[in-house]
């Protein structure tokens, strides 16, 4: 470890493969909780590049329990958090609208962090288990289209570094991660962030960790969401290739909203927002789950264009298909957890 905290100090990067061998010594037992805070903050002084998240990345989904490669065609939305917006469960919202589509999705989350309410807070509150194994992941995705992966769960192995983490209280590369640390291979990915200086980058990211094709987006008052509240600050990345834009919700056909109407709150104020919304109320809630739905079914490929997403998204509302994903995940735990007290 420190032939590579010492290259990071002199604020020199280390390339992907440098990195992914650092990252396995964090693993080991011998590093020291000392020396893997001190390379945390060399790395955060220095500036991550994308070899770096690429490298750390690739490592923790290979250390996770539920590592798989078996499927093709799955993809995640999921903002990294951090932009103090407070509002609702926008990507679990839409994840189920996106499953409506037609589209595999394995939605990896957590508890709340820097939100009010985590994805898996609310989806808990719904009563969906946060108990799944790689069978059950794996069979949800088969049949249902959509499972819930709750992070700490897949990467037991992260329990020191996590702690580490908290003990150093400033933002690591481990607050860019998140979204991006899915234990299934995935095809496509819709990523929101906060940092709209990032954008590129974490598309570059994304290809190096075998994205066919993604968007990353930087939602109006910096969101990690797209908004509806102005102007949206996105890159496609398409087979490596970067192309940048914004986008305006009048260009597509949706109303403007201030940030401030889709505000959550608690984990049962966020699920009934979820219910609502996937049972046909319209809105602000309900429009800012159309958008983001439907950029994540044009960063899968299954809409050639925004407008074309927007449309499955509504019509995988309207026609109950996103509502039945969720009923469907929920029967599931309820069948699961009748096994196991049998």
């Amino acid at each position: 470890m420190k032939q590579f905290l010492n290259k990071v100090v002199e604020n020199e990067s280390l390339t992907m493969e440098e990195m992914q061998e650092a990252s396995n010594q964090m693993f080991e037992a011998k590093t020291s909780e000392t020396e893997i805070g001190a390379f945390l903050t060399g790395l955060k002084m220095k500036g991550e590049k994308a070899e770096e998240i690429a490298g750390l990345v690739s490592v923790i989904r290979e250390k996770s329990v539920a590592a798989t490669n078996q499927l093709t065609g799955v993809m995640d939305n999921c903002g990294t958090g951090g932009d103090r917006s407070q509002s609702f469960n926008i990507s679990t919202t839409s994840a189920f609208v996106i499953a409506g589509a037609g589209i595999k999705i394995a939605k990896h989350g957590n508890r709340s962090i820097s939100s009010k309410t985590g994805s898996a807070d609310v989806l808990e509150h719904l009563g969906v288990s946060l108990e799944t194994t790689k069978e059950h992941m794996l069979e949800l995705l088969e049949d249902n289209g959509i499972a819930f992966l709750f992070a700490p769960n897949v990467h037991p192995d992260l329990k020191r570094i996590m702690k580490v983490r908290g003990d150093l209280k400033i933002p690591t590369i481990f607050n860019l991660i998140g979204p991006l640390t899915n234990p299934v291979r995935l095809d496509s990915q819709l990523l929101g962030i906060y940092r709209r200086d990032m954008l590129e980058m974490m598309a570059s990211v994304l290809y190096k960790l075998g994205r066919k094709r993604a968007i990353v987006v930087n939602g109006a008052g910096h969101m990690d969401e797209a908004s509806l509240a102005g102007d949206n600050h996105l890159v496609l990345m398409e087979e490596g290739e970067l192309i940048p834009f914004t986008l305006h919700p009048d260009e597509v056909g949706l109303p403007v909203y201030e940030n401030s109407r889709i505000i959550g709150g608690d984990a049962k104020d966020n699920a009934e927002i979820l219910h609502q919304v996937l049972k046909g109320q319209h809105g602000p809630y309900r429009d800012t789950v159309v958008l983001n739905a439907g950029l994540a079914i044009l960063a899968n490929g299954k809409a050639n264009t925004i407008q074309e997403g927007i449309a499955l998204a509504k019509e995988s509302i309207d026609s109950g298909a996103a509502l039945q994903k969720l009923e469907n995940l929920i029967d599931f735990s309820k069948r699961h957890k009748r096994e196991v007290i049998s």
